[in-house]
């Protein structure tokens, strides 16, 4: 079955071929071969079936040479929906470069050295220290089991917070080496002050 469709196939594109030399002042000697949705050429003619215009097609000239293929309406869609999708992905790359390069901007416009980048982390726990010794102070006072879980509470996330600060300036130094190619032993972060547990 399968050889005979191969040749049944063979007997078309022959037929068509001489159609398009018998034809070729009328068609141009174009012949188009097209495809069902698997891919499979199942016919040729001077124009293509209506029933096919959206699947794949192979238009040759006179001499049987390729001179022009086709995809199918569901391929040109696929890719037409890959090339999108590259696009954004291109265009979140690129937000994401311009957007580091303002954060570096920033980082070389405010800090001058990395023993700066320290004394604003240490002046920041200091702050956070500070409100966490009020609450404390508050939870002795509270009265209610309410008020000592609200507080509670607060002083937890301003400890949450505490440990943001040390992350958020430990990447500020690594940045900083990296954009100034500041030395190892520079690089080594001396002790927070003030950074109770």
């Amino acid at each position: 079955m399968r050889e005979a469709g191969k040749w049944s196939l063979a007997a078309v594109l022959m037929l068509a071929l001489a159609f398009g030399y018998s034809n070729a002042s009328g068609a141009g000697g174009r012949i188009v071969c097209w495809k069902d949705k698997s891919g499979k050429v199942v016919g040729c003619g001077d124009t293509v079936p209506p029933e096919y215009r959206d699947n794949a097609t192979k238009e040759l000239d006179k001499r049987g040479v390729t001179r022009k293929t086709t995809v199918s309406a569901d391929e040109a869609a696929r890719r037409k929906a890959q090339e999108t999708e590259l696009a954004k992905q291109k265009a979140e790359e690129e937000r994401k470069i311009a957007e580091q390069r303002r954060q570096d901007a920033a980082l070389l416009g405010t800090f001058f050295s990395l023993q700066e980048i320290d004394q604003k982390r240490d002046r920041d726990l200091q702050q956070v220290e500070l409100r966490i010794d009020e609450l404390q102070a508050s939870l002795k006072k509270a009265r209610t089991d309410q008020q000592k879980q609200k507080i509670q509470q607060t002083i937890a996330a301003e400890n949450r917070e505490k440990e943001e600060v040390r992350q958020k300036y430990a990447g500020y130094r690594k940045r900083y080496i990296e954009l100034k190619g500041t030395g190892e032993s520079a690089a080594r972060a001396p002790a927070a002050t003030n950074s109770k547990k």
